[in-house]
């Protein structure tokens, strides 16, 4: 693979890596991330393959590179979680990590030799916050509205009104007992802000759930450690006594993933309370509601709420007796209760939003939505990056779907659906129905 050793690889790999589902604006930090983690044939391969989930056999037909050489360097890459393998209807499928969730996270999770974490955790740090969150702005910023990530309301912060439901998919507890096989790893930020020397918490790094075919790569690539569904629920159950929040993958079906954040490590609520980006979390289908009169304005909703959502601002009742009361900002709130959690009168619960939250149903529809808003989606409809064919066809619809009337329709109320089910469609026909069940 040296035919790119006369050029910038660590510049072509930026650029495919930008080109996935999660944006990822250039700048020396990201080349100093790149070149530490990826080796020249590392990166010179991720380059060629596709941008999507593929098999050993079509990456390598499309990369030229010997099978046993492909086999050597894709193990390489899936140990140290910069390349995703998943075993699907009986053979694996491999594709490029983006950098969240992905590149960062697997990171930061691994334990074992062969990372400087020290200096990964100081790079990592200088990138999130370079330029006042410009990582952050490239994939939340105006007109962003499928998150990586949803925030789930502890279900004893619900209100108990009538027809109030929490559906499943909203339940820390009920996602947990729709799989067979979880793993616990290490929490990415918290183990990133440790190293970098920002951690002001005293919570475990031992928290951060996966479960099913993610926890299957997880364990294969030693990234994080097998428990049992008994040893998950225990992991929610002290995680929610630690009063952090749930942040789930954004998908009704299938979820794979469950974050336990606090404020002061999670970059996802940095990203939210820093640089005022709310998608990057997706609030739950419940809003925080404050009771005047039960409430005794002690301060603790405000104090301990993930996004600073609630302040407190100045009263004075009707005998002249001055106090404090919460303010809540609808726009900041997740949703996630923890306000509820430290409130002894209960004064603050969470109900149901009155306008709607919309949570794709699928991996498959999260992907296709997320990437048409970042506007990569052209890359996972033409896949190919070695195509010449493809590579026009990628400019031509890339150049189509930028059209912000095109985008707006597709993403719209009233397109959305249809767009979907062509996609899908579309899927079946390239024969990777596979991948409408992640």
């Amino acid at each position: 693979m040296g035919h790119l050793a006369l050029k910038d690889r660590y510049t072509k790999l930026g650029k495919k890596i930008d080109s996935l589902t999660f944006r990822v604006p250039w700048n020396e930090t990201l080349r100093e991330i790149l070149k530490e983690l990826y080796t020249a044939d590392e990166a010179d391969l991720v380059i060629m393959m596709p941008y999507g989930l593929s098999t050993l056999a079509r990456i390598a037909k499309i990369t030229k590179v010997p099978a046993p050489a492909l086999e050597r360097l894709l193990s390489g890459l899936c140990a140290k979680g910069l390349v995703v393998d998943l075993f699907i209807e009986g053979e694996y499928h491999y594709m490029p990590s983006p950098f969240v969730i992905g590149i960062f996270e697997f990171t930061m999770m691994r334990t074992g030799g062969g990372l400087d974490v020290k200096k990964m955790a100081r790079l990592f740090y200088e990138y999130f916050h370079h330029d006042h969150g410009a990582l952050h702005a490239a994939n939340f910023g105006e007109g962003i509205s499928y998150g990586i990530m949803r925030a789930l309301p502890h279900e004893e912060a619900v209100r108990d009104l009538p027809h109030v439901e929490i559906l499943d998919y909203e339940r820390a507890t009920e996602i947990v007992r729709g799989w067979d096989r979880f793993a616990v790893g290490t929490c990415s930020c918290r183990h990133e802000k440790l190293h970098a020397g920002h951690k002001r918490c005293e919570v475990p790094l031992d928290t951060c759930s996966t479960f099913g075919y993610s926890a299957d790569y997880w364990i294969r690539n030693g990234l994080a450690k097998e428990v049992s569904k008994s040893g998950m629920l225990e992991n929610l159950a002290r995680s929610r006594e630690l009063g952090l929040v749930f942040n789930a993958d954004n998908v009704q079906r299938n979820v794979t993933f469950i974050c336990h954040c606090c404020k002061c490590c999670c970059n996802a609520l940095q990203a939210v309370n820093l640089y005022g980006y709310t998608q990057m979390v997706v609030t739950s289908t419940f809003i925080a509601r404050i009771d005047g009169e039960a409430c005794t304005g002690c301060g603790k909703c405000a104090k301990e709420c993930a996004a600073n959502a609630i302040e407190m601002v100045p009263v004075q009742d009707e005998q002249g007796k001055k106090g404090k009361r919460p303010v809540l900002d609808e726009a900041f709130c997740l949703g996630c209760g923890i306000c509820t959690m430290h409130c002894r009168p209960r004064a603050i619960m969470l109900e149901k939003r009155g306008r709607r939250v919309i949570h794709p149903e699928t991996t498959f529809e999260r992907v296709i939505l997320q990437s048409l808003e970042r506007g990569t989606l052209q890359n996972q409809v033409f896949d190919n990056p070695m195509s010449v064919t493809e590579d026009v066809m990628r400019a031509f619809l890339g150049a189509f779907l930028r059209l912000t009337p095109v985008k707006r329709a597709l993403l719209g109320d009233t397109l959305r659906s249809r767009f979907l089910d062509r996609m899908k469609s579309a899927s079946r026909l390239l024969g990777k129905e596979w991948a409408l069940k992640l």
